[in-house]
């Protein structure tokens, strides 16, 4: 290469994400803007809500320039709604996982030093100010009690905590500038030739907390597109999220290469834009998901340069990058001496440009944000990833120093190490992240106990799950020593590797005499955990089990008991009682014959189009029903004096029954019942009578507009309008069968 930096074209006009949302929402008010499957916000509702959520935190003292707290639960309009809603405010947000312990919490709001924090149901908690509060608010005028200010470009939108070397959480404040050029520059990039729009719904299935949690955000809102959030449960069970795609008419995802290798390929039919970020993109996976008809793009960033900082479109056959730089952002590769290296050759990569962010604490910005030299940038992040110097695109290929990623999320061993070293009657500790026979990657914690005896592995468990993110609590592994180097630092990659059996005694003995089912599915466990199961009274989450090798691990289980779950884990933890349920289930059985598929004969084939012409008259009366009213208006108005006058007892019933969701739904499930009179649960032939009259069912629903107005909060009713039988307390995500055969 002549010229050694990677520049990326002009960044778009600086901008606000405010003035992102805007300008949506003046363009398309009445599209979708986040479906929660309970119920639906249009951009202009969403528009008035955030207007509301802004004026209540000024009137509670949240002052522009402010940092405030975001701990509530996931998959909700408040959730997003919050968010925008500090912002408009004038602050910043900080977020944490509703799922975190409360001592992570604490520790990142007094890092981050907020004003309030909005909790569950939007519940504003304000904090005292001590002196000095208010760190980003010098220079800037306070609001007009209950006005909202006006943001500007420079001033933050979000502070992001990420794993730090010294045990302390490290806050990434990003500007509107950095954020609204992120969103701008992604906008550039993906689907050119048929751009993101209103009829798209994207995948909000990543934590908050977790800064690529932006990126599926203004995915949506950028292009007035849908957010739909999915249940933490399910994005929990992984494999489990690919029929709930599906059913949500999912068309954008961004995610982590991990969790969308445990989907089947159906699961992305419908998905357009799929986006890989947060860890390394195995080969394979993107040639399996890339195809003609969907855009695979590869993309890599810290939270240290807003989200993302180059991308790479996968075709599936060539060498699987991390590409060149968005519009805005710089890149540059470098020797240890900081000196750009050639192309083709491996170096530090160094970020620059629109999208720098900044630590909170000066003293940790000045040292990773120096200035550089060499390329005469006055800020530079030092990202610590080695990559090969490509023209055509960057190529990773690990880490130059201890901070490791895991599950999509960056991660300073160090922080890990801090919270081993703190527990009780421990000389000496560890964290490495290693990888299973099933190719699992997990945390392991190695702990030296001054008395191994007296170790209490339990208690120690209990103590890090209280000061660590889920994410972080390590698989724990008590050691007599640590390897080391020469130079006395801990070599981590001597550390012992499958873990060995530390059971002994009685348990071990058990273990050895475990058969059938039970050793089967012991040996399952190993491969995903790396940890040996040798009891029946085992648990696979105390053996380090979390949501992602549950849903790893189902997905070995359902190659022989295919009608297992992630909800059979949680349900079953002991190797003993999870044994005895996959005995209770039917396996799969590897010899069994294969159907014949018949073709469904031309005479139904026949009825089936001389029903959807019957279908098309039904569709037609709702243009009817408007097409009357608005005549009858034009009438009155002495518009349409050749109009012959139609009662308007008779519109308002034509309405009530073909317009308004009561009268669709009512009509929808009536007419199904109707049709499906006396069908019972039972096999059937293909192309037979009960197949023709669900099918006529399923036709007549959609002609209605039912299934899409049973996503509204009358979907429960909707259900019971079917024959359903759903109890109280009851939440459906998606809609129910047309059978009503359903309990």
């Amino acid at each position: 290469m002549s010229d050694p930096l990677l520049a990326g074209v002009r960044a778009a006009p600086p901008r606000t994400l405010l003035d992102v949302l805007d300008a949506t929402i003046a363009a398309h008010p009445e599209a979708p803007a986040i479906d929660d499957t309970r119920s639906v916000l249009t951009y202009a509702e969403l528009g008035e809500h955030v207007d509301t959520m802004a004026r209540e935190l000024v009137a509670d003292g949240v002052r522009r320039g402010d940092t405030v707290g975001v701990r509530a639960p996931s998959g909700t309009h408040d959730l997003y709604v919050s968010i925008l809603g500090i912002m408009r405010a004038g602050a910043s947000y900080v977020p944490v996982d509703a799922d975190d312990p409360q001592e992570r919490a604490d520790l990142v709001f007094g890092e981050a030093r907020v004003a309030a924090v909005v909790g569950p149901g939007r519940a504003i908690s304000t904090v005292a100010r001590g002196p000095g509060v208010g760190p980003f608010t010098d220079g800037l005028p306070d609001a007009t009690p209950h006005a909202t200010p006006v943001v500007t470009p420079d001033e933050d939108a979000w502070v992001i905590f990420t794993s730090g070397s010294t045990g302390v959480p490290k806050g990434v404040a990003v500007t509107h500038r950095s954020a609204a050029a992120f969103v701008d520059a992604e906008a550039r990039m993906f689907l050119q030739h048929e751009p993101i729009g209103p009829g798209d719904r994207v995948l909000a299935g990543l934590s908050v907390a977790f800064d690529a949690s932006c990126e599926e955000m203004w995915l949506a809102w950028r292009h007035a597109a849908c957010l739909v959030p999915a249940p933490r449960a399910l994005v929990r069970t992984g494999i489990d999220l690919g029929p709930w795609l599906i059913a949500q008419g999912i068309t954008i995802v961004s995610t982590v290469p991990t969790l969308a290798a445990l989907w089947p390929p159906e699961a992305l039919e419908q998905v357009r834009l799929l986006i890989f970020g947060g860890e390394a993109c195995p080969p394979e996976l993107a040639e399996r998901l890339a195809t003609p008809d969907r855009q695979v793009w590869n993309t890599y960033g810290p939270t240290e340069a807003t989200v993302v900082a180059c991308g790479a479109l996968l075709d599936g056959r060539s060498t699987v990058r991390i590409g060149l730089p968005l519009d805005g952002w710089d890149l540059v590769v470098v020797d240890s001496s900081e000196q750009p290296v050639r192309a083709g050759e491996v170096g530090q990569l160094i970020i620059g440009g629109v999208g720098l962010a900044r630590y909170l604490d000066p003293v940790k910005d000045a040292e990773k944000f120096a200035p550089m030299a060499s390329v005469g940038w006055d800020r530079a992040y030092r990202s610590g990833d080695l990559v090969v110097n490509d023209p055509e695109g960057l190529i990773f290929v690990g880490r130059a120093d201890e901070q490791v990623k895991l599950g999509g999320r960056r991660i300073e061993l160090g922080e890990v190490d801090a919270a081993l070293q703190g527990l009780h009657g421990v000389t000496g500790a560890a964290a490495a992240v290693k990888t299973t026979a099933a190719g699992t990657q997990v945390l392991v914690g190695y702990v030296v106990p001054a008395n191994p005896e007296a170790f209490d592995h339990e208690a120690a468990l209990t103590r890090l799950r209280q000061e660590l993110p889920a994410a972080l609590v390590p698989l724990l592994a008590a050691v007599d020593a640590l390897a080391t180097r020469t130079s006395g630092k801990v070599d981590r990659h001597a550390l012992p590797w499958p873990l060995p059996d530390s059971s002994g005694g009685e348990e071990a003995d058990a273990g050895s005499q475990l058969s059938g089912i039970p050793s089967w599915l012991a040996q399952q466990w190993t491969d995903t955990l790396g940890a040996p199961a040798r009891s029946l009274d085992a648990d696979f989450f105390a053996l380090g089990g979390g949501s992602l090798s549950a849903a790893q691990l189902v997905s070995r289980l359902r190659q022989q008991y295919p009608t297992i779950t992630v909800a059979d884990l949680y349900d079953h933890p002991r190797l003993g009682a999870q044994a005895d349920f996959l005995a209770s289930i039917t396996p799969d059985v590897s010899d069994a014959t294969v159907r014949e598929v018949r073709r469904i004969p031309r005479s139904t084939q026949l009825v089936q189009t001389v029903i959807s012409l019957g279908l098309l008259t039904v569709k037609a009366l709702q243009w009817l029903v408007a097409l009357v009213a608005a005549t009858e208006l034009l009438r009155a108005l002495d518009l349409a004096p050749w109009a012959r006058p139609v009662s308007w007892w008779v519109v308002g019933l034509g309405a009530l029954a073909f317009v308004t969701p009561l009268g669709r739904m009512a009509l929808s499930a009536a007419g199904a019942r109707v049709i499906l009179a006396g069908v019972r649960p039972g096999t059937y032939p293909r192309g037979g009578n009960v197949q023709l009259r669900l099918w006529a069912a399923e036709r007549f629903t959609e002609v209605m507009g039912a299934v899409s107005l049973a996503g509204a909060p009358w979907i429960i009713h909707y259900a019971r309008a079917l024959g359903a039988q759903v109890g109280r307390g009851v939440d459906l995500h998606t809609v129910p069968p047309v059978t009503g055969m359903l309990t």
